[in-house]
């Protein structure tokens, strides 16, 4: 009786789970072919595609904005994770003068209001010369998504210890084989929900780039935004759904990438 209980319990959340997902999108689906939506009518007025053809129109500026964010947003990552890897190493497994202090550091911008360091740091990249390019919009990024990339990464250092790599090493395995095979594997988990949590932020980052990028580096949201905000409520909905896909591959993708090294580096191969 309870095993019935508890399946039908797992059914219906994940029916309200999927739920929850899909029905947003009804609308923005409806308003992207929409000509006309007006209170208090439940449905568009009238349909057209006016929208979605202008979208992929060579004057929409799509496909560069799409370039230029995922450019961005793959760029942040990568040099997320060279950081975060060996500092959650550090800050996980090891004891240090102004440990406290360093860890307060990396996760200021999950507390600090964003409008303090965005002006800050507007002030330093003017300084720096590097305001209105891809590098400064780069470095600007990493701000806000490394300590979304680091904090997963030392939960999973945390549970690795130390006994498996001296073992590895009393078999004699050099420090890249002990990284490969005995802690890559363990990360992997941890390195999966930072990308895609580095990934997100950095795809849906908005006033960053505006500042530092001066609105010449125009990445999807500095698209999205200006039609959401009443330019054009049909184009601003097909945008969104973009937006949405476009997100969902590039993490489908990246999991894809994660679960096949993940396999490969469970394969038993000389040290």
């Amino acid at each position: 009786m309870s095993r019935r209980l508890f399946h039908r319990f797992h059914r219906v959340a994940v029916f309200l789970f999927i739920l929850f997902i899909v029905v947003p999108f009804i609308p923005l689906l409806l308003w992207s072919v929409s000509a006309g939506w007006r209170w208090p009518h439940v449905l568009p007025e009238s349909f057209s595609l006016r929208a979605w053809t202008y979208l992929f129109s060579p004057s929409s500026g799509l496909w560069e904005s799409m370039g230029v964010s995922l450019q961005v947003a793959i760029v942040v990552t990568l040099i997320n994770l060279l950081i975060a890897v060996p500092a959650a190493n550090a800050l996980a497994r090891y004891r240090f003068w102004g440990k406290r202090g360093v860890e307060a550091l990396m996760y200021a911008p999950l507390v600090v209001p964003p409008y303090v360091a965005i002006m800050g740091l507007h002030l330093t990249f003017i300084r720096w010369n590097v305001t209105e390019t891809v590098a400064g919009v780069v470095l600007a990024h990493l701000v806000p998504t490394l300590p979304y990339m680091l904090r997963p990464l030392v939960i999973s250092y945390r549970t690795l210890g130390f006994q498996w790599e001296d073992q590895a090493r009393m078999l004699g395995a050099s420090a890249w084989a002990r990284f490969r095979h005995v802690v890559l594997p363990h990360l992997l988990p941890g390195i999966a929900a930072g990308v895609g949590l580095s990934l997100l932020v950095s795809l849906s980052e908005y006033l960053l780039t505006l500042l530092i990028g001066g609105g010449l580096i125009r990445t999807f949201p500095l698209l999205l935004f200006p039609f959401l905000n009443g330019g054009d409520p049909a184009i601003g909905a097909a945008l969104s759904l973009v937006f949405a896909g476009m997100t969902a591959g590039l993490l489908i993708t990246t999991e894809w990438l994660l679960r096949r090294c993940y396999g490969d580096s469970h394969r038993t191969q000389p040290f």
